[in-house]
């Protein structure tokens, strides 16, 4: 299963990353000012990540692959990696909707 790990940044804020089983990062959040806020967008996470329409599929233009979440006011909650193919950006897709929903939260602050 995997975990939300929320951290906190140089400036003060907070952040969170989800993690794959492997420990792999497969979504990163923006910064927040507050740990509620942060804890927040890890619900909007776990509720948005089963719906497919949710995902912004994006090319970068290195020509790299990634993926947005966004919630349902279509604000980004979440962003991939940079990936090497649509194939593997879509694993990363399919890999957020399999881990988010149940996954458990730690902080690990400074």
């Amino acid at each position: 299963m995997g975990k939300f790990v929320i951290t906190t940044r140089k400036n003060g804020e907070f952040q969170f990353n989800l993690k794959a089983t492997n420990g792999q990062v497969i979504l990163s959040s923006e910064g927040y000012k507050t740990l509620a806020a942060c804890k927040n967008g890890v619900e909007s996470v776990k509720k948005n990540s089963p719906e497919d329409a949710r995902y912004d599929r994006k090319e970068s233009a290195n020509g790299k692959f990634y993926f947005n979440l966004k919630a349902t006011n279509g604000q980004i909650i979440g962003s991939s990696e940079m990936y090497e193919s649509v194939a593997s950006r879509d694993n990363g897709i399919e890999s957020v909707k399999r881990n988010a929903p149940d996954a458990e939260v730690v902080e690990e602050l400074d």
